[in-house]
């Protein structure tokens, strides 16, 4: 009994030996997992300076008389005349678009108490031209009907928008890579891949309204554009090893 005991006992010493074996193994290749699987994540920002190829006069016809059809009247008008003109001097009718209109009646308050005094009608209109003409285009709307002069932007085209735009992500996502590769060195990685990438950004225009002088005065209207600037930024996620 003693003998069979004995042997019992170191076979399920055994048994176990064999068990405990495989599960002390298990561990290595997680870790190797984990240190594969390392990603930095990086910012970048790119831009890119030009000259505007493009203004945007924006103006406005406006009129006031006693009835809403009177000063809608008035304001077709004198709106024919501004686009007559515009067409004389060379600006496409394509180029001039409507941005809004409205009529409207106006009000005078007196002791608290509101009094019509008549009606107002505003046709506003968006013109785009070159940045050299547009101190010429606003004397030429100016002279011929429009009594505003809501703002001149200097901006881009949409084909050198994008073209300056695909030059800004060049430059953000090296900016980016050279971050990410020397956050890799500090660490004793190097970068072996992308695993996402992404952008946001725009153009910054010109905006500008500071007529030199008056047109009335025998002067012409002029303006000094600045540069337009895109800016592109980027979000990159790198894998390293």
């Amino acid at each position: 009994m003693r003998r069979q005991a004995l042997l019992a006992s170191i076979a399920l010493l055994v048994l176990l030996a064999g068990c405990l074996g495989p599960l002390q193994t298990t561990s290595s290749p997680a870790a190797a997992t984990d240190a594969e699987g390392t990603t930095l994540s990086t910012t970048g920002t790119g831009s890119v300076d030009a000259e505007a190829d493009l203004a945007v006069v924006s103006v406005a016809v406006v009129a006031t008389a006693d009835s809403a059809d009177a000063a809608r009247g008035q304001v077709a008008t004198d709106v024919e005349r501004m686009r007559t003109a515009l067409r004389e001097a060379g600006v496409p009718d394509d180029a001039v678009t409507t941005a809004s209109f409205a009529v409207f009646p106006e009000y005078d308050y007196t002791d608290g108490e509101r009094t019509e005094r008549g009606f107002r009608a505003v046709h506003a209109f968006r013109i785009e031209t070159e940045p050299a003409r547009a101190g010429e285009v606003v004397d030429v709307a100016v002279g011929n009907g429009a009594s505003e002069v809501q703002g001149v932007s200097f901006t881009l085209t949409d084909e050198t928008r994008a073209a300056l735009r695909a030059q800004a992500i060049e430059r953000a996502v090296a900016a980016a890579r050279t971050d990410a590769d020397a956050m890799a060195e500090t660490v004793g990685l190097s970068v072996t891949g992308v695993e996402t990438m992404s952008t946001a950004g725009g153009f910054t225009p010109v905006e500008r309204f500071d007529v030199a002088e008056s047109a009335a005065d025998g002067a012409r209207t002029s303006f000094e554009p600045g540069p337009v600037r895109v800016s592109v930024t980027v979000q990159v996620t790198y894998r390293a090893a």
